[in-house]
């Protein structure tokens, strides 16, 4: 009589799971990972950019009715709010970097990011006025 080959005993792990044996592969289609554009700002945003830097943060407050007559009283200027409200929200978020660094306000943040910039948009803003501050603190310009 024949015997059959034992494959395994009743107390012993199966063939595969045993340390020595070959792991099966199994073929993984691999995508290649998505490219993410780089954040980029158009030449007039770099120009709102550039522009927040003369402005305070008392150009963001909305004047009151006494300031107001005041101002048209002794001819003061203030700087006036953008026409393009995207530009605006860039404008005021530039005057805290400006003035501020990171310390946005996060109501600010929030619109910066409901008019369509991402945080990178932001990172590259505050990057860049970073360098130009230390640039010109280098050099004795100041603000």
């Amino acid at each position: 009589m024949a015997s059959q080959p034992i494959t395994a005993w009743p107390h012993q792990p199966a063939p595969a799971a045993l340390p020595f044996a070959k792991p099966r592969l199994v073929p993984v289609e691999t995508a290649a990972p998505a490219r993410v554009a780089e954040p980029r700002l158009s030449a007039l945003e770099w120009s709102v950019v550039a522009l927040a830097e003369r402005d305070t943060i008392a150009s963001l407050r909305e004047p009151g009715r006494i300031a107001a007559a005041l101002e048209s009283l002794f001819g003061l200027h203030r700087p006036s709010k953008l026409a393009n409200p995207r530009l605006e929200v860039l404008r005021r978020v530039a005057v805290f970097a400006w003035r501020q660094g990171w310390k946005v306000p996060k109501s600010e943040l929030q619109a910066f990011l409901a008019e369509g910039f991402s945080l990178d948009h932001y990172e590259l803003v505050q990057a860049s006025i970073a360098k130009r501050a230390t640039s010109n603190r280098r050099s004795g310009r100041g603000r």
